[in-house]
């Protein structure tokens, strides 16, 4: 423990006091320590409100130890502004956390990220296509960052893992305060294979819906690019879009059915100028200047397998990426209620379709 480690970590709990408030007393004392010991008379010189000065000269040295310690054997360290640990892409952004807690592999913060963001609730072809990118990409030498949500979060973190990259978690609570709760043991498989767990808040803080919004800038800070995959016109992955786009990074978009509300925002996205993604290649091309040109990556296609007899060919081809009722299959195929049902549960069984509410979608294969 050193000492700017103990007053950084004052410094963030500090009530009603920002990183960007706190940045800027930091541009007139140069350094901590300065800030720390100055008079009253050179704080308010230096523009601070008597409120603020009266909370610098009575912190709680000895409640701060001691939360320093319960960090510490809880497992999670402290990655301060002027750390060796602290991600340099971060640094550049308006509003840099001015402390992170982090648990597991922190070496991972200062490799080269990639954001993928999307839909707590996303169809079934969203969820494969997340995994898959996050794979490829994850072979092609990129950290995989996300949220740890449900939906595209959490299977960009899995894709990442099946292909036995590394990706970091950035949460909207404490480190132990998992959220969701069925996430613990997605969590922890993170940490089991090298990867990293990161939040700007106290170990035990619950998640708040103003989190998720202050979280979203570090996942894109910390990250050369975002993909957002599958997002309504009103969700946080456009807020994270956004602010990548402030924060000078790559933003792409998967596009996919003209009706289906959980394209609107990727559309969106590409409208306003983020770039088009059908394959990892359409990434990888915009990233080439941060990745080495030795990697070789050969993407796996999105496509399906067409060895099929031709009843099961016959059904088969009447279910497209997006929901489809039995009853249009029924239709389309010309075959009987008993038939369709047979077909549709060989199909399924093989892997070729996915039952969901409301009919059955194919599955990236």
């Amino acid at each position: 423990m050193t000492t700017s480690t103990l007053q950084w970590l004052a410094l963030s709990q500090l009530p009603n006091v920002g990183p960007v408030t706190i940045k800027r007393w930091l541009s007139r004392f140069h350094h901590i320590n300065q800030l720390m010991t100055a008079s009253s008379h050179e704080l308010k010189e230096a523009g601070l409100s008597h409120q603020h000065i009266q909370a610098l000269q009575h912190i709680d040295w000895k409640k701060t130890e001691a939360y320093y310690h319960s960090v510490k054997q809880g497992g999670c360290q402290l990655i301060t502004w002027d750390d060796v640990h602290y991600p340099p892409l971060l640094r550049e952004i308006h509003d840099p956390p001015l402390l992170l807690y982090a648990q597991g592999n922190v070496s991972l913060l200062k490799q080269l990220q990639f954001a993928i963001v999307g839909s707590r609730h996303p169809t079934s072809l969203g969820t494969d296509i997340a995994t898959q990118f996050a794979a490829e990409l994850s072979r092609a030498g990129c950290v995989i960052t996300s949220g740890l949500a449900i939906g595209i979060d959490a299977a960009s973190h899995r894709g990442a893992l099946t292909a036995n990259g590394k990706t970091i978690a950035v949460l909207g609570s404490g480190l132990h305060y998992i959220y969701p709760r069925q996430h613990q043991s997605l969590a922890k498989h993170i940490l089991s294979e090298e990867g990293a767990l990161l939040s700007e808040f106290p170990l035990h803080s619950p998640p708040k819906p103003a989190h998720f919004l202050i979280r979203n800038r570090i996942i894109s800070g910390l990250s050369v690019g975002v993909l957002v995959v599958e997002a309504a016109m009103k969700s946080g992955s456009l807020v994270t879009a956004r602010l990548a786009l402030e924060q000078n990074r790559e933003v792409f978009a998967i596009p996919g059915a003209l009706y289906n509300p959980l394209t609107k925002g990727c559309h969106a996205l590409i409208r306003q100028g983020a770039t088009l993604v059908e394959t990892v290649h359409d990434i990888l091309s915009e990233l080439e200047r941060f990745i080495s040109s030795s990697t070789d990556i050969t993407p796996s296609p999105i496509k399906v397998s067409l060895d099929l007899d031709p009843l099961l060919q016959r059904v088969f081809t009447q279910i497209g990426y997006e929901v489809t009722t039995l009853d249009a299959i029924m239709a389309g195929s010309g075959l009987t209620t008993s038939e369709v049902s047979s077909m549709l549960l060989t199909l399924e069984l093989e892997g070729y379709i996915r039952s969901i509410t409301g009919g059955y979608v194919r599955i990236v294969k």
